[in-house]
């Protein structure tokens, strides 16, 4: 009865490989920063990556060493993620939003011999390229003038190459974390942990893609392997649509012609489209679904999509899972729910897929397990297939002998399976002995009808220990004041919530993943004092 199934390797290869011969006629169009638009299909792009895979193999490189890309959202981009690991490489998505001192330890780190790269960024690669050592040859995406040009490339090679082969535990992919906190660290994800994650990407309850799906990622390739999209949506064959540039009238435009069904994105990309078309006096796209993630998505911008007929899906996850998590959607009693409670509900981070397991602990033991009650609040912690062990070149785990990472997010998880963040760790605000949620007042300010962003940190008191002092930055031409910040929150947030201050900035920063910057928030105010 042992071993009855065929052996068949979970490697990247074979995502491709369907993808090209079940939807090998599947647009992927892209639109680039110059304006130019160029149009391929899923068997153009396998035939590009096995090219692709020639090219490195001629260039010496070799199973297991790493490619870099410095780039943003086009099918040249998706051509390299199936051809370096076609011929055994490791890709390695740079993200081109980091300090230069960041982009000098990773790539350095990461060991990488070659950097393919956008014409865009030329300026840092001319920046950089002293302070890369290892790396050998750089190839430009879009443009031949500083070097050689990708499509030339490739196209000294016959494509006649069969996929390197070998254990699915092999390294094919690897990303670095933000570095909010010292040197940013490297995560390896494998090729089977890459395959399960982009299967469990397809269930309803997650991407629910199908072939007629068009796509529009406007979460950047080079961030958190672009959520899984590009694998995911090779093995439904849908339809991809890239644009080179995240300006909003680009994004309308391409939505509208295009017939996108589907878009992701950071609250942020949100924010914009939304301001862009209440600038322009139009309706936002007809899409049919928005997965928002990478930080916690206001109430008003779920609420105004919803009430665009977009199926909202907020979702949770990080560098370290891959990145799934959580992704919410309708739920067993979604046809009982009022409006304002399905708002509610979809506030939430949702439910892990299959593959995930989640559970909080006491904050200030971080051992206890706490109950999923709805009500207990607590350190997030995840285990599951594609969840890190051990980041990059590091000598110890970075999981407890259970399995379990730490995420460093602080939720509730609800009876339903919900997860509900309410924090950082780091981030959270203890007064007087109770904990406050940061993110919570922020959602709640953001609610106001003239204020564009707001932060909320925990200052020092000398007799709660900590107190809430929020930040806003006004939008323009606003008249708003402190006492009507006040005002707004009295009834959304319990009364020793509330702020001991507001202050009002010209500009909160930003992580290069776009998420605020807290330490940078509490650096720039390190002198702000609060009296008893």
């Amino acid at each position: 009865m042992h071993r009855a199934m065929q052996d068949w390797s979970m490697r990247i290869s074979h995502v491709i490989d369907h993808a090209a011969r079940e939807a090998g006629v599947r647009e992927i169009v892209t639109r680039w920063a110059d304006g130019s638009e160029t149009r391929t299909t899923w068997a153009g792009i396998r035939a590009d990556a096995l090219k692709m895979a020639q090219a490195l193999k001629a260039l010496g490189i070799r199973k297991g060493d790493r490619v870099a890309s410095l780039a943003m959202n086009h099918s040249r981009h998706l051509v390299s993620w199936y051809g370096v690991a076609g011929m055994g490489g490791v890709l390695h998505t740079v993200n081109p939003r980091l300090f230069d001192d960041q982009l000098e330890y990773i790539v350095n780190h990461a060991e990488d011999r070659v950097l393919l790269y956008d014409a865009a960024f030329q300026p840092i690669v001319d920046r950089m390229k002293p302070r890369w050592p290892t790396v050998e040859h750089y190839v430009c995406y879009d443009s031949g003038a500083h070097g050689i040009a990708f499509e030339d490339w490739i196209a000294t090679q016959d494509g006649d190459f069969t996929w390197v082969g070998g254990e699915e535990t092999d390294p094919c992919m690897l990303c670095y974390t933000s570095g909010t906190t010292g040197n940013p660290k490297g995560v390896v994800y494998e090729h089977r942990s890459t395959v399960l994650h982009a299967v469990a990407g397809l269930q309803p309850s997650t991407f629910n893609f199908s072939p007629s799906t068009v796509m529009l990622p406007v979460v950047p390739m080079f961030h958190a392997a672009s959520w899984g999209l590009p694998y995911a949506g090779a093995m439904a064959g849908i339809k991809f649509v890239f644009s080179a540039v995240n300006d909003p009238a680009v994004l309308h435009g391409l939505m509208l012609r295009e017939g996108v069904t589907d878009s992701a994105g950071v609250p942020t990309v949100w924010l914009a489209h939304f301001q862009y078309c209440d600038r322009e006096g139009i309706a936002l796209p007809p899409l049919k679904a928005a997965t928002i993630g990478g930080s916690a998505a206001p109430r008003f911008m779920i609420e105004r999509l919803m009430k665009n007929g977009t199926r909202v899906q907020h979702a949770w996850g990080m560098t370290e899972t891959s990145p799934i998590g959580t992704v919410g959607g309708p739920t067993c009693d979604w046809e009982r729910l009022s409006f304002e409670e399905r708002v509610a509900k979809t506030a939430m981070q949702g439910r892990p897929i299959f593959g995930v397991q989640l559970r909080t602990v006491d904050l200030d033991d971080m051992v206890t397990e706490l109950p999923r009650d709805g009500v207990s609040s607590g350190a997030l912690q995840i285990r599951g297939p594609w969840v890190i062990k051990r980041y990059f070149k590091a000598e110890e785990d970075a999981v407890n002998a259970q399995g379990w990472f730490d995420t460093g997010d602080v939720g509730i998880l609800h009876p339903d399976g919900t997860l509900q963040l309410t924090d950082r760790t780091k981030d959270v605000i203890k007064s007087g002995g109770e904990w406050i949620s940061s993110v919570e007042l922020e959602n709640a300010a953001m609610g106001h009808p003239d204020v564009a962003e707001a932060a909320a940190v925990g200052i020092y008191h000398p007799k709660w220990d900590e107190r809430p002092v929020l930040f806003v930055v006004k939008k323009d031409g606003s008249q708003l004041s402190s006492a009507d910040v006040i005002e707004h929150l009295k009834p959304l947030v319990a009364k020793w919530w509330l702020p001991d201050a507001v202050e009002f900035v010209d500009d909160i920063p930003h992580t290069a993943t776009g998420k605020i910057s807290k330490k940078d928030l509490r650096d720039r105010f390190s002198d702000y004092r609060l009296e008893a």
